[in-house]
C-alpha cells in the first residue's frame, strides 16, 4: 500500500513543492502537516504591513481549505510533530500517527531571541501568527527598537519610520547589512534612514530590557539607557531542526542535505529555510524555488541535482531599495562605487579584474540583470 508523500511544514517552500508535484502528477497521496492554520501568505509582506496599516488577517492570500481542495491534499493544521521513526517509516504527535513512502521536512527558521535579561519583551514577526500576537502593540507604538541591522531589521526601521514612528536599530556591527555587503556598498541606505530620523546604535550592545511605568527601559552598553514602547528582534534566524536530531539525521548549520535535497536518510529530504545545501542555509526566494523544482521530479522518481547558479537578493527598502549578488563579503575584493541621484552601482572585482559581486540601488536595479549574466560567466 502506497503511504505518499508527507511534508512537515506549510511555509512557502512547502507550498512550492506541492505546486511542482501536482503539475506532474496529480494522484499521488500528498500530506501536509504544520503547527499553524496553514492558510497562505506571503511572508515578504510582513515587512511592510505597519506603514500600510495592515492586520494579520489581512495578509491571508488563501485559505488551507481551499488549497487542500485544489491541490487535492490531506491537511493536519494545529498539529506539533513530536518524534519521526525513521527506519519504521512513521511521523508522530501526541496522539495519532502517519506512514510516509518519502518524508520532506519544510519546518523552516525560528527567530534568534538575544539571551538578555527581560528577552521575553521582544516580539518578532517572522510568521502571520506572530504578527497577528503582536499587532496591536506595534500599531499603537509611538517608539520602537529594532534590534538587528541586518536584512529584516532594514526594512522593519524603514516601515516603521514611514509609519510615523520613532524608530531606534541597536547593532553590534560597524554597519547596516553587515552580512551581506561591505559598508561603502550600505552607506547610502544607512544615510537615507538617518535622514529619515531613524536613530541608528552601531556598534552598541544590548544588555538588558526591563518594564517601566512609560513602556520598557533598554539598557545598553556604555551606560546608555532608551525608553520604547516596543522591542522587535531581527537578529536573524535559526533553521529548525531540533525534530530532524531526533530522527537522528545529520544537521549543522540546518538539516544537512545532498544536491538531491536528500539528508542522510534515503527516505528523507529536507527544503526552504531548514536546509543546509553545500555547507549554507539559504532563506532566499530564488534557491528555495529551484530546490522545490527539483525535490519534486526526485520525489516523484526522475532523479535530477539542484543547480544554483548565482542569485539575485532584494532588500525592500522602498526608499532605497537595493538587488545585491555573488561573494558579496568577500575581504579581497576591490569595490568601484559610482553612485548619483538615480542610484548606486557597486561592483566588487578580484585581483584580476573579474567581476565576484555587485550591489545596484534605486533606478539603477535594472543593470543587474545584465550584471547577474556576467557573474555566471
Amino acid at each position: 500500500m502506497s503511504h505518499g508523500i508527507v511534508i512537515i511544514g506549510s511555509g512557502f517552500a512547502a507550498r512550492q513543492l506541492v505546486k511542482n508535484i501536482r503539475k506532474q502528477d496529480a494522484a499521488i497521496p500528498l500530506t501536509l502537516i504544520a503547527a499553524d492554520c496553514m492558510d497562505e501568505y506571503n511572508k515578504p509582506d510582513i515587512s511592510h504591513v505597519i506603514s500600510r496599516g495592515m492586520h494579520a488577517a489581512d495578509l491571508t492570500l488563501q485559505s488551507a481549505g481551499d488549497f487542500a481542495e485544489q491541490y487535492n491534499l490531506r491537511l493536519f493544521p494545529h498539529t506539533w510533530i513530536t518524534d519521526i521513526d525513521a527506519d519504521a517509516h512513521v511521523v508522530k504527535c501526541r496522539d495519532k500517527q502517519w506512514h510516509f513512502d518519502k518524508l520532506v521536512l519544510a519546518t523552516g527558521a525560528t527567530p534568534f531571541i538575544p539571551p538578555v535579561p527581560g528577552r521575553e519583551l521582544m516580539l518578532t514577526l517572522n510568521s502571520q501568527q506572530e504578527y497577528a500576537a503582536s499587532q496591536t502593540q506595534l500599531h499603537d507604538a509611538k517608539r520602537v527598537l529594532i534590534v538587528g541591522g541586518g536584512l529584516i531589521g532594514t526594512e522593519l526601521a524603514m516601515d516603521f519610520s514611514r509609519a510615523g514612528k520613532a524608530v531606534t536599530v541597536v547593532d553590534n556591527a560597524a554597519s547596516l547589512l553587515a552580512s551581506l555587503m561591505p559598508p561603502e556598498a550600505s552607506s547610502r541606505l544607512q544615510h537615507r534612514l538617518t535622514d529619515m530620523g531613524v536613530h541608528l546604535l552601531l556598534k552598541s550592545q544590548l544588555q538588558a530590557l526591563e518594564k517601566s511605568a512609560s513602556g520598557i527601559r533598554v539598557m545598553l552598553d556604555r551606560q546608555r539607557i532608551i525608553e520604547v514602547d516596543a522591542v522587535v528582534a531581527a537578529a536573524g534566524l535559526r533553521p529548525e531542526t531540533a525534530l530532524a536530531r531526533r530522527a537522528g539525521l545529520q544537521t549543522r548549520h540546518g538539516v544537512e542535505v545532498n544536491d538531491m535535497l536528500q539528508t542522510s536518510h534515503p527516505d528523507i529530504y529536507a527544503l526552504g529555510d531548514c536546509a543546509e545545501i553545500n555547507g549554507q542555509v539559504l532563506p532566499f526566494l530564488q534557491p528555495i524555488l529551484l530546490s522545490a523544482m527539483t525535490l519534486a521530479r526526485n520525489l516523484l522518481g526522475q532523479p535530477g541535482t539542484l543547480k544554483l547558479s548565482p542569485m539575485l537578493v532584494k532588500v525592500k527598502t522602498p526608499d532605497v531599495p537595493l538587488h545585491l549578488a555573488g561573494d558579496t563579503r568577500r575581504a579581497d575584493l576591490t569595490w568601484h562605487i559610482v553612485s548619483n541621484a538615480q542610484g548606486m552601482v557597486a561592483k566588487g572585482v578580484d585581483a584580476r579584474e573579474k567581476l565576484c559581486a555587485f550591489v545596484v540601488s534605486e533606478d539603477h536595479m535594472k543593470e543587474g540583470f545584465a550584471l547577474l549574466k556576467a557573474l555566471s560567466l
